[in-house]
């Protein structure tokens, strides 16, 4: 396994949403150069993106691009311009229940967008390019933990089918063009300077509000949340280790980073309740159009080929959360 070699160019798309900002720092404080690549859409508030911006632009070797995936030639200018040598593809439409109401932004940004960057990858080699896929590719898989082996057929939201579109592609580029190519299925993000869509922000922000939180399913749900720091070192690992070509001539592999560990739903939301301080009034609802019971990873690819696994518990990640989120909220 090699390490990461911070002479290396890295080209992060969505480099101003949550994963990316946080590898973005983690590249630039091992010196590397960063081209940081996101159109600032206003999914969720433009104000945390620009926040997280405004310090990856202290750092003199990076440097952001608006522009939208969706524009081709805005995509093919960069890499003309900097020639990246590896390329982490973390911008899409996030959300599953906002795919239900807006599926034109996915395949917009998702199928549209990642497409522009294979053709980039095609005729600007790159030594690695790096995606982010989803846990929503299981769809209402039953068999746990999930596996990379596992049939992901059978989407049940709009973003899903997006996602497994993605790792569909790149195998088909990486075959035919020759690119390596990692696809990684996340997790259940969460951490400080997260995504406000996400359900555990917008708990702390109903929380400290007053305001009732909406638990879907009654709250008979477990999702296997994983911390963005273990998220990073996850991605760190894979970087400059492309995969070796399969049977078919495809450099192409896809892992899972998750905490492989599901939490219940009332669990998670009673040591966010301890780390903020103040106990959440609580609507039960049954479940939305698109969610799953249980999300659940299967890490021991990760295990097998880089000897990690996440290990953040809640009790750790919700703590660091709150202690940002409260003098977050303080000052909005």
């Amino acid at each position: 396994m090699k390490t990461l070699d911070p002479s290396k160019r890295y080209l992060i798309t969505g480099g101003a949403g949550f994963i990316g900002y946080y590898l973005s720092k983690a590249l630039l404080e091992k010196g590397a150069e960063v081209i940081g690549f996101d159109n600032l859409n206003d999914y969720y508030e433009v104000s945390l993106k620009e926040e997280r911006l405004s310090i990856l632009k202290n750092e003199p070797k990076y440097r952001f691009i608006k522009a939208d995936l969706a524009d081709k030639d805005a995509v093919f200018s960069v890499f003309e311009t900097y020639r990246p040598q590896i390329v982490v593809n973390l911008a899409a439409q996030a959300g599953v229940r906002y795919s239900i109401d807006h599926p034109d932004a996915y395949i917009q940004s998702n199928i549209v967008g990642f497409f522009h960057i294979l053709e980039a990858c095609r005729h600007y080699p790159v030594e690695h390019l790096v995606f982010a896929s989803s846990s929503s590719v299981y769809g209402g898989n039953k068999k746990v933990p999930f596996s990379t082996d596992d049939k992901v057929d059978k989407p049940v939201s709009l973003y899903a089918a997006t996602k497994k579109s993605n790792e569909l592609m790149a195998y088909a580029y990486s075959k035919l063009y020759y690119i390596p190519l990692t696809g990684l299925r996340f997790f259940t993000v969460y951490g400080p300077m997260g995504r406000p869509d996400m359900a555990y922000f917008k708990f702390a922000k109903k929380i400290m509000a007053d305001e009732p939180i909406q638990i879907y399913n009654n709250g008979d749900m477990m999702r296997d949340f994983t911390y963005i720091d273990d998220i990073v070192k996850g991605v760190e690992n894979i970087l400059c280790n492309p995969p070796s070509e399969d049977e078919n001539g495809a450099a192409y592999k896809i892992y899972n980073i998750g905490n492989n560990k599901p939490e219940k739903l009332m669990d998670y939301i009673a040591v966010l309740e301890k780390c903020l301080g103040k106990e959440a009034k609580k609507e039960y609802l049954p479940m939305q159009p698109g969610d799953v019971y249980e999300t659940y990873a299967d890490v021991q690819d990760l295990m097998d080929d880089y000897s990690f696994k996440p290990a953040t518990t809640i009790e750790e990640g919700l703590g660091r959360f709150a202690e940002w989120f409260l003098e977050y909220n303080r000052k909005e």
